[in-house]
C-alpha cells in the first residue's frame, strides 16, 4: 500500500487532488512539470510513497529510489534530451534547498547545464 501525508502537496499532485501538468505516472513514481523551472526541461519526479527526504529513506526504498531514477531516464527518452544531455538532482535538507518534504528529484535539461558555486 501506498503511504501518502494528508497535507503534503506532492501526495495532493499524486492523488490528483491538486492540478498539475503530469508528464509521467504509473504505480510508484509521478512526474510532473516544475512551477517555476530553471531549464526548458524541468520536470520533477516523486516516487508515490512519501518520504520526507533521502536522509529519511531506508534500505526498504531502494528498489523504490531505483524506480525513480528509471523512470527519469525514460521521461529523458520521451523529451528528446536524452542524446543532449541532462541531470537528475536531489536537494536533502533546507540549506540545500529542499522546500517541500517528500522526496523529489528534479529533472533538467533542454540546454547546457553549468556548475556554479559560491
Amino acid at each position: 500500500m501506498v503511504n501518502h501525508d494528508e497535507n503534503c502537496i506532492f501526495c495532493k499532485i499524486i492523488r490528483k487532488e491538486i492540478p498539475s501538468e503530469i508528464v509521467y505516472q504509473d504505480e510508484k513514481v509521478t512526474a510532473f512539470k516544475d512551477l517555476s523551472p530553471i531549464a526548458p526541461v524541468h520536470v520533477l519526479i516523486v516516487p508515490n510513497t512519501h518520504i520526507p527526504s533521502l536522509s529519511e529513506s531506508s534500505s526498504e526504498h531502494a528498489e523504490l529510489l531505483g524506480e525513480v531514477l528509471l523512470a527519469g531516464a525514460k521521461i529523458a527518452r520521451d523529451l528528446k534530451i536524452d542524446q543532449s544531455g541532462y541531470r537528475i538532482v536531489v536537494n536533502n535538507g533546507a540549506d540545500a534547498g529542499q522546500t517541500v518534504f517528500h522526496i523529489h528529484f528534479h529533472l533538467l535539461g533542454g540546454r547546457e547545464l553549468h556548475f556554479k558555486t559560491q
